[in-house]
């Protein structure tokens, strides 16, 4: 440590030594008197005018000059350079290290036993913090000490803009980088990007003549919002058609670069209603609903107060899965046979494990189901995957296990790595059997009382509308996890109040609805069982403010860091409650013959259409 210390101090001494005389750093300014160009890591410091000093009889002096010792001087190269060759060593050494540590953990290795490369590791890593300590932490507190000199600004008699030097000329700005902000005198400047300067109007008809991609309207301007509003204008101007219906303000555009959405144009409006309260395993929920159709909201809602009035619905999550079934090809079908059985083996699941596990904190590999198509092999990974919806987590430890099989089967040709086998976004009876994210049921125990004063029908006449409904009709249509009248309309409401993948809706939306009279016949025990609902707490839409604040409000907003993967599942079995709800009141609906007068009330237009 000591000599690591040592060593950095006498570079950093050299350097210092070396640097003043470096001519570039130098320049007369017109009126006779030298003056040092600092470079952008200098902090301004009171000017220098002559007037007042020469009256007193004092000598000139560069105004700039400054003597103290700044671990920016570490190396005799430009600023960008040093800083950038430090924060390079520094989280170079960090992964590196971070990863060493992580295999003498798993291996049982003390982590005080170095070998020559972590020694030397160590002392970059020690050389590359002095250096940020010293770039970063002398600098702060230089400029409180700052404070209390003759050199500090007095705000009332002189203003930020009487430091900067006017005789200087600042050098000139590289137009083919754009520039988050420039600091001059402590002041942010506007931002520097190569079509700032630009009227919009040039822009766009750059855009419309094709000599600007719309796709890249965000890198060149380095405004988002700015960038929405030419692409919607070439657009129209492209187009011939009107967009003045679609919003552009009152929306975040910086949120959803990278992330969300490519190419925005504006954003849409669907009203978030809220149906509740749910009384779900004791606790009272308020349940967001982002919907445009009417009577759907006001439905769940007499749903959820005839559950609040019957004590409750209770709800069981029994598997946490995502899933990702990757196709491989063989030779020979018995090749593919000798893979099956090799990932099968409870021996070689450890290993793969192992190395699925790798990709994330979260992932953790529960099972590997095989099915053969002749030379073809399907494997469908199933892994927990913490708050998140988990279909990115889950690919990256796939690709880690086809790369590991890769060397043990030569042979093997990854076709893809979704085979259709996982299944996502589409209806499949894998998911309906085996499941896929997280598979809820949901029940309730509904009183006479309530069924006939809230639900407006009787407890005989729901049993018998399910049978004849829900299960056969169901069945003669050859539905396919479609069992239930419509969890497809609160799934998907909720999926878009919380910022949830709504294409998911499909497989989320797999639903069998049951009832039974109970209690002599006198009461009514009804159930969703849901096998495979894909909810995330975080990542993908659930950034967005609006449906993080959907997220807040059913108390699931983010990660839980005390019991990972707990939000989730919480709002998996809200989503299911809702279902429940709603199942109840459209049943009833139906059953008491009101669906088509309660729509005919609530889904109509007031408007006159033709105006």
């Amino acid at each position: 440590m000591f000599f690591c210390y040592k060593y950095f101090s006498d570079t950093l001494a050299l350097s210092l030594t070396i640097l003043p005389h470096i001519p570039p750093f130098s320049s007369v300014n017109s009126g006779g008197r030298k003056n040092f160009t600092m470079d952008v890591r200098r902090r301004p410091v009171k000017p220098f005018y002559p007037s007042e000093h020469i009256s007193a009889g004092e000598t000139l002096k560069p105004h700039n000059q400054d003597s103290s010792v700044k671990a920016s001087d570490a190396l005799p190269l430009p600023l960008y350079l040093t800083n950038g060759l430090f924060f390079t060593m520094f989280f170079s050494v960090m992964y590196f290290l971070l990863h060493r540590w992580r295999e003498k953990i798993r291996n049982g290795i003390p982590l005080h036993v170095l070998n020559f490369s972590e020694l030397v590791a160590m002392v970059s890593l020690i050389a590359s913090v002095i250096y940020l300590l010293g770039f970063f932490g002398i600098g702060f507190v230089q400029s409180f000490v700052s404070k209390g000199n003759n050199d500090s600004w007095d705000v009332e008699d002189e203003s930020p803009e009487q430091f900067i030097d006017r005789t200087v000329t600042p050098p000139p700005v590289r137009r083919n980088i754009p520039m988050k902000s420039v600091l001059v005198a402590e002041i942010t400047a506007q931002i520097i990007t190569p079509f700032s300067s630009e009227d919009d109007e040039v822009v766009i008809k750059s855009v419309v003549e094709g000599r600007i991609p719309s796709y890249s309207l965000e890198s060149k301007l380095g405004d988002c919002k700015r960038a929405a509003f030419i692409r919607k204008e070439a657009l129209q101007r492209s187009s011939g058609k009107s967009l003045e219906g679609l919003p552009l303000d009152g929306f975040d555009y910086e949120s959803i670069l990278g992330q969300c959405c490519e190419m925005p144009i504006g954003y849409i409006q669907i009203p978030v209603g809220i149906a509740g309260p749910l009384l779900l395993n004791g606790k009272e929920f308020s349940v967001p609903m982002a919907t445009t159709e009417g009577c759907l909201v006001a439905s769940t809602n007499r749903g959820c107060k005839a559950i609040y009035v019957s004590g409750g619905a209770t709800s069981v999550l029994f598997r946490d899965a995502m899933t990702r079934a990757p196709v491989v090809r063989f030779g020979s079908a018995k090749r593919a046979a000798e893979l099956k059985f090799f990932v099968e083996d409870p021996i070689n699941f450890e290993t793969l494990s192992v190395v699925f596990n790798k990709s994330s904190r979260f992932a953790r590999l529960q099972n590997i189901q095989c099915a053969i198509a002749g030379k073809n092999l399907y494997m469908r990974f199933s892994c927990s995957t913490g708050d998140a919806m988990g279909m990115n987590m889950v690919s990256k430890g796939v690709q880690n296990v086809l790369d590991y099989l890769k060397n043990e089967y030569p042979d093997m040709d990854i076709i893809g790595i979704s085979g259709n086998y996982c299944s996502d976004k589409k209806p499949a009876a894998v998911n309906w059997i085996e499941g896929r994210g997280k598979s809820v049921v949901c029940e309730a125990i509904i009183k006479e009382e309530v069924v006939k004063k809230v639900l407006k029908t009787e407890v005989a006449a729901l049993v018998e509308l399910n049978m004849l409904k829900n299960l056969t009709g169901s069945a003669m249509a050859g539905a396919l996890g479609g069992f239930n009248a419509h969890a497809s309309n609160i799934v998907s409401a909720v999926y878009l109040a919380t910022g949830q993948d709504p294409a998911q809706n499909i497989e989320s939306s797999h639903c069998i609805t049951m009832m039974e009279a109970v209690n002599d016949g006198k009461d009514l025990h009804i159930s969703v069982t849901m096998p495979s609902i894909e909810v995330g707490t975080v990542g993908g839409g659930t950034q967005l403010a609006s449906q993080s604040a959907c997220l807040n409000l059913l108390g699931v907003k983010g990660a839980n860091r005390e019991a990972p993967g707990s939000n989730a599942r919480l709002l998996a079995t809200i989503v299911a409650g809702s279902v429940l709800a709603g199942e109840l009141s459209l049943m009833s609906a139906i059953s008491a013959g009101q669906l088509v007068k309660s729509h005919m009330k609530y889904n109509r237009s007031c408007k006159d259409v033709t105006k």
